[in-house]
């Protein structure tokens, strides 16, 4: 077999590898955006300060249906889950009045934090979040695993997070 053949077929084999490769590598995970957000019942709450822990952001507004199905979902999420380490943080949308998303927490029992996003600063920071519910799930180095939009696979998302938890905390 002549040398440029053999070159040329090596090549294309590189190529093919290198293609193959980029196609079903993990994507780069980008760092969680530095967002400082109002908490409902007061005060605020940064989001670099729950590095070191899954985090679960679930953006949402009190008229989105398919929100306020997934609520009993994500309150046993945080119920099985926030002992062992994942912080869920609920963000109400801008247009949501603060006084609605209170009756909502209230007659949903909401048990995580619940942050309002009254100038739009944080739906902006996770790239102009407009549906609900978008759901963000970052790892404990404060990187973007992933971002959704609409219902959750609680099965699959509950694989996730364990992944991500020290060894030996599974719920």
């Amino acid at each position: 077999m002549p040398r440029k053949e053999i070159v040329t077929g090596v090549l294309a084999l590189a190529i093919v590898a290198a293609v193959g490769y980029l196609w079903f590598a993990p994507p780069a995970r980008e760092p969680a955006p530095a967002v400082r957000m109002d908490m409902l019942e007061g005060g605020q709450l940064e989001l670099a300060s729950l590095q070191g822990q899954p985090v679960l952001l679930q953006f949402w507004a009190t008229t989105c249906v398919t929100c306020v199905a997934e609520m009993p979902e994500l309150v046993h999420l945080h119920e099985d889950f926030a002992d062992q380490g994942l912080a869920m943080v609920g963000v109400a949308m801008p247009y949501d009045p603060p006084e609605q998303v209170r009756t909502m927490v209230a007659e949903k029992g909401l048990p995580y934090r619940i942050a309002l996003d009254r100038s739009g600063e944080v739906t902006q920071a996770f790239g102009d979040v407009r549906l609900t519910p978008t759901t963000v799930l970052i790892d404990p180095q404060g990187r973007v695993v992933w971002q959704r939009v609409g219902l959750l696979d609680f099965e699959r998302l509950r694989e996730e997070i364990r992944g991500m938890l020290p060894a030996g905390d599974t719920a």
